[in-house]
C-alpha cells in the first residue's frame, strides 16, 4: 500500500533536496589541507574557491541590478 505524503512532509523533503548538493569550499577543509601539508589538494581546493568566489561575485552583480531596478 502507498503512503500519501502530506503537503508538509513534501515540502520538506524538497528543502532537504535543495540543501543538498556540492558544498562550497569553506575554512575548515583549507585548514585541513594545510594542516596536511597535501599541495595536490590545496591546490585543487584553492581551484574551487576561486570558481566559487567568482560564481558569486556574478551572482551578487545580478542581484546589484535588480536592486538597482526596484530601488
Amino acid at each position: 500500500m502507498a503512503v500519501k505524503k502530506t503537503k508538509s512532509a513534501t515540502k520538506a523533503s524538497t528543502r532537504k533536496r535543495a540543501a543538498s548538493g556540492p558544498v562550497p569550499p569553506y575554512g575548515d577543509p583549507i585548514r585541513g589541507a594545510m594542516a596536511r601539508g597535501n599541495l595536490s589538494e590545496m591546490k585543487s581546493l584553492a581551484a574551487r574557491t576561486r570558481k566559487y568566489i567568482a560564481e558569486l561575485e556574478r551572482a551578487l552583480k545580478v542581484l546589484d541590478g535588480k536592486i538597482a531596478k526596484h530601488g
